[in-house]
Parts: C-alpha cells; sequence; structure tokens
C-alpha cells in the first residue's frame, strides 16, 4: 500500500472512529439507562464522642430516635441519588413492574432496618409531586420503596434514609465493622443490557475514554503529517502527469488559456521534466503544422496539440477533435466612433461597404475603418460564419489602415493582421476603426470600446440562451490517438477534467463539460445564424 493510500486510509479513520464512538455512547450504550449513586454511607458513633476544638457534637445525634420513641443505638446515614444516566428520557411507564404498581425501586440494606427517610433534593421542582402521599413513596419491611419518576435526560432526585444495625449483625459482630452497601432494585424496558438499575460514579476528571479518543485523533493527525513530510518523494504523480515535450498551437484567441494551463500543469508535474512549447499562429496554420508533424512522426506518436476556434477542413481524417470550451468574441471599436451598439443588419452593410461613415449610424463624422484577421485565422472564420454572412468577400484594401492599395474600389478600408493583439493594438490607434477578437483579450483595454449586438453584451449567460450570436466551439486536436500515458493525454484530461477547466472559466469561456450537451459543446439554443459550413476556410488552403 503506497503513501497517498494510507492518508487515505488515516483520514477515513479519524473520521468514522468519533462517529462509531458518538454512536455506541449515546444510542447503542446510553440509549435509556436509569442508574443510581451512593454518595453517602457513614455511622454517626464516632462522631457522638468527637470533640473538636473543645465543642462536643453529641447533642443533636443522641435525640436520634425511632418512629416509636427509641433513641437509635448504633446510627448510620445513606444519601442516595437516583438519575437519568442515559440520553433519552424515562416516563412512568418505562418502569419494568406490573401496571398496578405505584413502585418503580425499592433500596435494601443488608443487616440494617431503616428508622426514617426523606427526599433531600430534587433536580427540577416539578417533579415535586411524584413524591406526594399516594405516590408509592413508602418503608415496607425494612425496605424503601420509591414511585416510579419520570426523568428527563439528566434529571435525579436523592434520597436520605437513617438506619440502625439490626440485632442479627450485632451478635457476636464488631460493631464497627462496615456494612454491606446497599441493594437497589429496579430496572426500566428497553434499556441499556438486561435494562436494570445501575451504579454509576462521580465524573470529577475527564473521562478515559475521551482521553483515548484525543489520543487517537492526535495520532491520526501525526501519521498524516509523517506521510505528508516524509513520505512526498515516493507519492506517485497524479494520474495525468506525464514527462516529455509538447508543442501547443493555432488559436491566438485561445492561446492565454493555454499558457496559463501549461504553466499550472508545470508546477503540478514538474517532477516529471515537463517542457511546453507555444507557437501560436491561428487556427488553420495550427492544424496544418499538426498535419505536417503528424505525416513524419507517425499516427499517436506527435508531440503537438492545436487549438482551433471551430471544426477542420474536410480534407483531414487523422486530425481527430476534442471540445473543449465555448468562446465568446466581441466587436470593437475605436473610441472616439461614439457607437456602442450595432444590430447585425449594420454590422453587415459595415463590412459590406454600404455604410462608410459612423455618422449614418449615430456615431461620430468619421470613416469607417475595417481591422480584420488575416484568412487563415479561425476568428475571422467564425466573425464570417456567424455574423457576417453576406455576400461581399472580405479583401485587404490597406497595409495601414489608412492609404488605400492601388485599385482599391470604393469602400470601408480593410486592413488585415496576423494577431489578436495586433487587429486590437490597429483598433485603438486608428480612429474610425472596428475590428473583432476574442472576448478575454479585448475585456483588458481600456483603449477601446466593446460594442453590444443587438443589445446584447458578450456574456455567457446570452450565449447559452442564444440572444448573443458570436461564438464557438474551441477544439483541441491531435494526430491520431495518443498513447493514454503521453504527455499529451494528460495535458488534456487535465485541461478539461481538473486544475485548467478553472483557468478556461477564469478566463471568460465555458468549459464543455458544463453546457448540457457537453459532446456537442453548443449553446443549449442556438442562434439564429450560428451556421453551417466552412465553404469560405476550404476555399483558402489551411483549415481551422
Amino acid at each position: 500500500m503506497d503513501m497517498l493510500r494510507w492518508e487515505v486510509v488515516l483520514a477515513v479513520l479519524g473520521v468514522l472512529v468519533p462517529i462509531v464512538a458518538a454512536l455506541y455512547e449515546f444510542v447503542f450504550v446510553g440509549r435509556k439507562r436509569l442508574g443510581y449513586r451512593v454518595q453517602m454511607d457513614t455511622t454517626a458513633t464516632d462522631a457522638v464522642h468527637a470533640r473538636f476544638a473543645g465543642i462536643q457534637y453529641a447533642g443533636a445525634l443522641q435525640q436520634l430516635q425511632d418512629g416509636d420513641g427509641t433513641r437509635l443505638v448504633d446510627p448510620s446515614f445513606v444519601l442516595l441519588r437516583i438519575e437519568n444516566s442515559g440520553a433519552t428520557h424515562i416516563d412512568i411507564d418505562d418502569y419494568a413492574v406490573l401496571p398496578d404498581d405505584r413502585v418503580g425501586v425499592r433500596v435494601e440494606f443488608p443487616g440494617r432496618r431503616v428508622a426514617g427517610m426523606v427526599v433531600t433534593e430534587l433536580s427540577d421542582d416539578f417533579l415535586r409531586p411524584c413524591f406526594s402521599d399516594d405516590s408509592g413513596l413508602s418503608v415496607r419491611d425494612g425496605v424503601i420503596e420509591l414511585p416510579k419518576v419520570p426523568l428527563n435526560r439528566s434529571a435525579h432526585y436523592k434520597v436520605l434514609a437513617a438506619l440502625e444495625r439490626t440485632g442479627e449483625a450485632g451478635t457476636g459482630a464488631d460493631p464497627q465493622a462496615p456494612f454491606e452497601p446497599p441493594r437497589v432494585i429496579g430496572g426500566i424496558k428497553g434499556g441499556v443490557g438486561n435494562g436494570g438499575i445501575q451504579e454509576t460514579r462521580s465524573q470529577t476528571g475527564t473521562p478515559w475514554q475521551a482521553v483515548a479518543l484525543v489520543c487517537f485523533l492526535v495520532l491520526v493527525i501525526l501519521g498524516q503529517l509523517a506521510f505528508s513530510v516524509f513520505g512526498r518523494e515516493d507519492v506517485a504523480a497524479p494520474l495525468d502527469c506525464a514527462g516529455g515535450e509538447l508543442t501547443l498551437t493555432g488559436s491566438t484567441a485561445f492561446e492565454p488559456v493555454l499558457r496559463e494551463a501549461a504553466k499550472a500543469y508545470q508546477e503540478t508535474c514538474g517532477e516529471q521534466g515537463v517542457t511546453f512549447h507555444h507557437d501560436y499562429r491561428g487556427s488553420k496554420e495550427g492544424l496544418d503544422a499538426l498535419a505536417r508533424e503528424g505525416a513524419r512522426e507517425g499516427e499517436g506518436k506527435t508531440r503537438m496539440l492545436a487549438f482551433t476556434d471551430g471544426g477542420k477542413r474536410d480534407d483531414q481524417p487523422l486530425l481527430l477533435p476534442r471540445p473543449v470550451a465555448f468562446t465568446l468574441f466581441t466587436l470593437v471599436v475605436h473610441e472616439d466612433t461614439g457607437v456602442r451598439d450595432l444590430t447585425l443588419e449594420q454590422i453587415g452593410d459595415l463590412y459590406g461597404g454600404k455604410i462608410t461613415n459612423w455618422k449614418d449610424v449615430g456615431g461620430a463624422d468619421l470613416p469607417v475603418r475595417l481591422v480584420s484577421r488575416l484568412s487563415n485565422s479561425g476568428t475571422r472564420d467564425v466573425f464570417e460564419e456567424r455574423i457576417f454572412s453576406g455576400s461581399r468577400r472580405l479583401v485587404r484594401t490597406s497595409d495601414d489602415c489608412r492609404t488605400p492599395l492601388p485599385g482599391t474600389p470604393r469602400g470601408p478600408l480593410n486592413c488585415e493582421r496576423g494577431s489578436t493583439a495586433g487587429v486590437l493594438d490597429e483598433v485603438a490607434r486608428t480612429p474610425g476603426a472596428i475590428g473583432y477578437s476574442g472576448l478575454d483579450d479585448a475585456s483588458g483595454r481600456r483603449d477601446l470600446r466593446l460594442v453590444r449586438i443587438d443589445g446584447q453584451r458578450a456574456t455567457l449567460e446570452a450565449a447559452d440562451h442564444g440572444a448573443y450570436p458570436f461564438w464557438e466551439t474551441e477544439y483541441a486536436y491531435t494526430y491520431g490517438e495518443p498513447p493514454a500515458r503521453s504527455l499529451a493525454a494528460g495535458f488534456l484530461r487535465y485541461l478539461t477534467n481538473e486544475v485548467g477547466r478553472d483557468v478556461v472559466r477564469s478566463r471568460g469561456h465555458r468549459p464543455c463539460a458544463e453546457l448540457q450537451n457537453p459532446v456537442l459543446c453548443r449553446p443549449a439554443a442556438q442562434s439564429a445564424r450560428a451556421v453551417s459550413s466552412r465553404e469560405a476556410g476550404a476555399g483558402e488552403g489551411s483549415g481551422g
């Protein structure tokens, strides 16, 4: 058994033992229990003749008399406590006597007879009527008879008895010899053991059972500490940890998630010798790089994962997809445009060339400048499929977003950038510019303005209910099935099932496992513009 399993065993024992001890004490052993305690059993002879500080205490004790006026010769006193020492209350019907018997407990004093008795203490004043004249409290044939008293949990009462040594006991016997202890006879139905009344003891210190339990729990804690400190080197790495090198490529929109998840994985599995290489050039270039590497290394042997905004082309059958998350995208504009909300129709007119000045949609008097991703970008595919589905094909008409290229047709200038950061930077420094990117990248920019679409902000809730259309599924691709113990397989499991899911969520994406249909990884209600096949991507060569 390895150290990790021993830690689990100790943790389970640390939980189960106190539970079993509590059940044993309060449910099985202490369920219903009637107890008694002899708190005092002493003679009065020595006290009658004792002197202290010149004062003689003979007066009151020498006057002790029996019921018929006979003075007691060898008196003794017993203080008896009757109590509910269990976990549940005791009713008068619980006493194990015949129904018409008013007596619940009888007390005998071997070698002594009862000269008198009195109830001296009640735990609760409402118990007083239980000891009325017709309650069954009496002395019969030298035996004290106590009534059937209902006792709540921890309730008690005390009886003081004055006793006289019997003649039989005194004949030829040492008058100073100790008496036999009182015999308390009684029982309750359904009580502990045979239900008989049990002698209890006054608890002045910590019970040994409690001390033993505390010592046991201390040993459990020390054992877990020892395993964690001294046994850590022998603990096997988690199942998803594997050593080696792995290249992550593809989507620039998903790059922040992958860098953070890779760093967290290295911190967890660093002892395995893990190295990540990052090469994010766009979804389509990432798929092409994976296909080339797979053709060279062989199926299932490629040390590369490609992440894409959306799916692959149909001519890449050995690239196997795994849905990881669905990703939100947003439109961004230069802060001087004066626009914060656009309808899908207005967006189509802007990119279709019908609107060339922002004043035509209620904004500032500035010419429209379009900033796009390159044709190998998955983010551009998402935009063209879900937002701009017009017949006009977006083509580059400017290099600097200000000066048109020769032969450029009329309409807004369109410049292209190779990364998400490149698009955002260009929009921020170009008056009148509009572009698009992953929501997480754009949300941290103070020099840009995020645009609502049909009044809807880019939120996971809006996308999941079909109200926000600019989103796409993020896929991870492998070239064939990677070995189960490989770094590629381990990182995918880590990303989709463990800490990686927290990273995905913290970056504004939604893990596929949290959706209603995690296999398809689509919001529950799809937008009317959520799409079709990637005809444009297939025509451009590199995919995804």
